[in-house]
């Protein structure tokens, strides 16, 4: 009659047979795998024998232990020369020269237009203004009329405004792609009262046939500060230091009449040429200046939009393209050059 002990050793050379046949057929790392969580691991069917022993007598215990042993070595040795050899690279016939470098990898790095704009919003934050954001799919109430622009000004006509069709939503409510960052200021108001010192940073939308200075998408920072004795004097220190800390101490501003909605007063505000320094050049058309954007006095009929008293508070904005200030730092005479993905381009910064 046969044992118990003599049954078991019977099983382990089954066992044995089953490890020969499955790490022959490994031929690959996954495959090597499967050999191991099947029969090496804690749970695997080795282990299952070893706890076993338990069930034998003190004499037999013994006999069994040591042939467990004997394949727990066998099958590990086996198992990491299995896999020795299935690392190692096969013949080819071609000569491999391992001592040769390897093919190195190229790595990202910011988007130029990005790194300027990163630059533009540091300085601004070092100047103490917060930086706040809102969506670029804007209501008509923040885009145009909270910042007095009136139904018939040529900026709401469809040549300039991308407008959204929502269905029967945007029968009682208008929605369009915003053309400036300005309704994030409005936001802003109407969240807290004065002091508010913030720029508005971010991607706008307007209706420009691409060339060399213009481009249906393109990024604008605008500011605004709200607080009480805030003059023009005020706004044109805020420029100036911005101006000579991105482009150089010898950078000047000057300001020209103009008109905006929001403001009055308002005015175009030049810098000094980055390329001639105010000599005069093709660039600057042989005046010394280069146009920026505009920039005022906040409008009080833009206060009345938000419950702030235009008699206590007093207020400055302007605008700005991230764009045109990268060109100009840059040096890049074409702005759809940001926007064409070309790496050629974009590796040179």
């Amino acid at each position: 009659m046969t044992s118990k002990v003599d049954a078991l050793l019977a099983e382990l050379d089954q066992l044995q047979a089953r490890f020969d046949d499955a790490l022959r057929d490994a031929t690959n790392a996954e495959a090597l795998e499967q050999v191991r969580l099947v029969f090496l691991v804690r749970k695997g069917e080795l282990a299952q024998f070893f706890k076993r022993l338990g069930e034998l007598d003190s004499a037999e215990r013994p006999r069994l232990g040591e042939r467990l042993n004997q394949l727990k070595n066998s099958f590990e040795s086996a198992f990491a020369e299995k896999g020795a050899a299935l690392a190692q690279p096969k013949e080819t016939g071609e000569f491999v020269d391992l001592t040769l470098p390897g093919i190195r990898r190229r790595l990202g790095a910011r988007h130029p237009l990005l790194q300027v704009l990163d630059e533009i919003k540091s300085i601004f934050v070092s100047m103490g203004f917060a930086i706040e954001s809102g969506p670029e799919a804007e209501l008509d109430y923040y885009n145009f009329e909270a910042l007095n622009i009136p139904p018939d000004h040529p900026s709401r006509d469809m040549q300039d405004t991308f407008y959204l069709d929502l269905g029967s939503e945007a029968e009682s409510k208008r929605y369009m792609l915003r053309t400036h960052t300005s309704p994030v200021q409005i936001r802003t108001m109407e969240k807290q009262q004065p002091p508010v010192r913030i720029i508005a940073p971010g991607r706008v939308f307007r209706r420009d046939a691409p060339d060399a200075t213009h481009s249906p998408i393109f990024h604008q920072c605008e500011g605004l500060c709200v607080d009480e004795g805030i003059s023009f004097a005020d706004l044109k220190g805020t420029l100036q230091t911005f101006a000579q800390k991105l482009f150089g101490p010898d950078i000047k501003i000057r300001f020209r009449p103009g008109f905006f909605p929001f403001t009055e007063p308002s005015a175009e505000y030049d810098f000094t040429c980055t390329i001639c320094r105010g000599k005069g050049c093709r660039t600057c058309k042989g005046t010394g200046w280069i146009e920026i954007s505009g920039a005022g006095m906040v409008d009080p009929a833009v206060f009345g939009f938000v419950n702030y008293d235009s008699e206590r508070y007093t207020g400055y904005a302007w605008g700005m393209g991230a764009d045109r200030l990268a060109m100009l730092k840059l040096g890049v005479e074409d702005i759809r050059m940001f926007f064409d993905n070309d790496v050629r381009f974009l590796r040179q910064f």
